[in-house]
């Protein structure tokens, strides 16, 4: 069994790396520009930077769930892949907004895709399982014939 998760275990793990970075980050501009928890305000260079870290914290269940129902019920390969561009969307997303808030745009359209794509192919590969094991019915054989 473990070689069919071991990818997404992988994956999991970088993403959960990635964002203690991102928890990191936090800290370090909250010591650079004094704020202490719980403040949540202050200058723009430390909002812009705590509201990535949110932002992501936000959308990480989210993606760890797609990440593993499209690579158990899909295909592990893919769904690795995916996660890996989506954690990569992450990253830029994390340093754009970080520079400034115009330039989280591209990446967080892009990781949005990322979802929806992840999203697609666990539905689908939810949806043959129910076909094939309670219908009967394999669509992977009859596109096939």
């Amino acid at each position: 069994m473990l070689d069919q998760i071991h990818l997404l275990a992988a994956v999991t793990v970088l993403g959960v790396l990635e964002q203690a970075y991102f928890f990191l980050q936090v800290i370090y501009a909250r010591r650079v520009f004094g704020i202490s928890p719980p403040k949540i305000s202050g200058p723009p260079e430390f909002e812009r930077i705590f509201r990535a870290q949110v932002n992501s914290s936000e959308y990480f269940p989210i993606f760890l769930a797609l990440l593993w129902q499209a690579g158990l019920f899909f295909h592990q390969g893919l769904a690795a892949a995916l996660g890996l561009l989506y954690l990569c969307a992450r990253y830029c997303y994390f340093m754009g907004y970080r520079a400034s808030s115009s330039e989280r745009l591209a990446p967080i359209y892009f990781s949005t895709g990322v979802l929806w794509i992840l999203i697609t192919a666990s539905a689908l590969g939810i949806l043959h399982f129910f076909l094939s094991h309670y219908v009967g019915l394999n669509i992977l054989q009859l596109l096939t014939v």
